[in-house]
């Protein structure tokens, strides 16, 4: 299996945590978003958009990392997903809430603080209506909860978590820390050994 991607991209460290957290061999092949290898061939042969990551593993050829999540832990047996129909629909519900409701929004934060490409004040204040209402909603989700899914550490974690560690390095940890149930999840999570690896730490 190969993964074509940067390390510090939140795509491709949801790809990695999967990776990590399954305990699935992998070959990790550096694309420079640096110098543009993204928007070139050969990778635009693996990712038409331009994007990080993509997978090649035998015959498949995939990218999208939500989608590529999903397909290395059911290969493996299936350990970041519920073995129930509910818990599953939970999960699903939750990684949609993080690509429709939240990542967005973040990376706004993340580009202004993390990568040095300046928003403009009035993305950022709609950026941070949207990030309020979506930890709002983690917040009470997670109020007596470990994990977004109960008591099991699943995708749905994993998909959120890249923003968070970058949110956590920038004015918005505020917004996470006041929130006591989010910040007691961020502490479980953001200190899970795989996690720390990922991330660099």
């Amino acid at each position: 299996m190969k993964i074509f991607g940067h390390p510090g991209s939140t795509c491709t460290r949801k790809v990695l945590m999967t990776l990590a957290e399954t305990q699935t061999p992998y070959e990790f092949i550096l694309v420079e978003l640096g110098k543009g290898e993204h928007k070139q061939q050969p990778h635009l042969s693996r990712q038409p958009f331009g994007q990080v990551p993509a997978l090649e593993d035998e015959n498949l050829k995939m990218y999208e990392s939500r989608a590529i999540a999903r397909y290395i832990n059911r290969k493996v047996g299936g350990k970041l997903e519920p073995s129930d129909l509910v818990g599953q629909a939970r999960m699903e519900q939750w990684i949609s809430v993080e690509t429709s409701n939240f990542s967005g929004a973040a990376m706004k934060f993340i580009f202004q603080h993390t990568f040095g490409r300046a928003q403009a004040k009035e993305v950022l204040d709609a950026a941070q209506k949207q990030i309020d209402l979506a930890l709002d909603v983690l917040n009470a989700a997670l109020d007596g909860r470990e994990y977004l899914v109960g008591d099991q550490f699943t995708l749905a974690d994993v998909c959120f978590m890249p923003y968070f560690e970058y949110l956590m390095n920038s004015p918005e940890k505020e917004s996470i820390t006041k929130r006591a149930a989010v910040r007691a999840w961020w502490s479980r999570v953001g200190e899970r050994p795989a996690w720390r690896k990922v991330a660099g730490r």
